[in-house]
């Protein structure tokens, strides 16, 4: 199996931690323990042996999570080392050398990586920018065929925000079922909205879905590493047997604190911080964009802490973004990492006052651009 290089992460794990000013991250600001568990569950915590724990996640655990999904059972689940290896178990079950994976894009690349990666054929569908990003199902359904193996989908849209309205989700179900395609749906965003309930699942839209999610960017958890497959019993359990070949068992010290974070009171507190945090900092980003409206649009994100500004100068975007970092000290995304060049996508989940500046160093780079 060769894989090619994955740009955005190698590029985030370069800088992320040595950058001053980190608008490439995705998610909010991640939480301490103190702040994710009582006292009470510290203690337990602490008392905790490491050994190895339940290989697909603790019953509790998997309970807690399959009661996120209407319908579902801890029987539904596997627990990961992040949603990073949800996918990737999962793709690494469905995907057969010669099988065509129809991806619709722009994504979080790893998927199409592992697609090529596994000898199978990328089929691409890039959603339409405008007013709104929007997913042309018609040329979707003209992409599908009796070789796709699967269709793959992150919802809410990594970086653009977007949310599929019900109709083109219901259209992305029934265009898999016509040909027997799994769908294979990065969740990991779903929770992470500004307003209003959680955005609508894939799960329960046909026999044949698998739901990727975790506790990185909704819940501020990143550093757990803590993540699950959602889907029918007989394959989470060939998944649980590839998870024998991969990283065994989530860390103990996860499990309990996910399971912890995920009873519903609880659950309830920590997305009200990350809610709270999205509509602060969209506020002032979004008055940021204002001021740069000459040459600077983006279409607002309905979910996520990230928005994927589109720019008219004459720049590749890694020659902007590596111009951000040498001048400015700021890390954001490029484009061209997403196949989209033009475009920079740039987090606002951290710190208000952080992010006030880190904007205004960018600011102070395309003040020096040329049209």
């Amino acid at each position: 199996m060769k894989i090619e290089p994955f740009a955005l992460e190698r590029w985030q794990s370069e800088w992320e931690n040595r950058a001053p000013y980190n608008l490439a991250e995705s998610g909010v600001a991640p939480l301490t323990l103190e702040e994710a568990l009582s006292g009470e569950e510290l203690q337990q915590v602490g008392r905790l042996r490491l050994g190895y724990g339940h290989t697909s996640g603790t019953p509790a655990l998997r309970e807690a999570i399959a009661s996120l999904y209407p319908g579902a059972a801890a029987a539904n689940v596997v627990a990961t080392l992040g949603a990073a290896e949800a996918n990737f178990v999962a793709l690494w079950r469905l995907v057969e050398p010669g099988d065509e994976v129809v991806a619709v894009l722009p994504n979080y690349m790893q998927l199409p990586g592992l697609v090529t990666g596994l000898n199978a054929t990328l089929v691409p569908v890039w959603m339409k920018p405008g007013p709104a990003w929007r997913l042309d199902t018609a040329e979707l359904r003209a992409r599908v065929g009796p070789r796709t193996r699967a269709i793959c989908i992150c919802h809410p849209n990594n970086p653009t925000g977007t949310i599929l309205s019900v109709e083109e989700m219901d259209a992305v179900a029934s265009i898999a079922a016509v040909h027997g395609s799994w769908i294979l749906a990065d969740e990991v965003y779903r929770d992470a909205v500004r307003e209003g309930e959680a955005a609508p699942s894939f799960w329960g839209r046909g026999e044949r879905v698998l739901v990727t999610s975790g506790l990185s960017k909704a819940y501020g958890l990143p550093g757990l590493r803590l993540g699950w497959v959602l889907g029918p019993p007989d394959l989470v359990a060939d998944l649980w047997g590839r998870r024998d070949y991969t990283t065994i068992s989530p860390p103990v010290i996860s499990d309990a604190v996910a399971t912890a974070v995920l009873q519903p009171e609880r659950r309830q507190k920590v997305l009200g911080r990350t809610r709270a945090i999205l509509r602060e900092n969209h506020g002032r980003f979004a008055r940021w964009v204002a001021g740069q409206s000459a040459h600077v649009s983006y279409v607002p994100p309905a979910a996520g802490a990230v928005a994927f500004v589109r720019y008219r100068w004459r720049v590749g975007s890694t020659a902007l973004a590596q111009r951000l970092l040498n001048e400015q000290g700021v890390l954001v995304v490029p484009g061209d990492q997403f196949g989209m060049d033009g475009y920079l996508r740039l987090g606002f989940g951290y710190g208000a006052e952080q992010l006030d500046v880190a904007l205004q160093r960018v600011a102070a780079v395309f003040a020096t651009l040329e049209v």
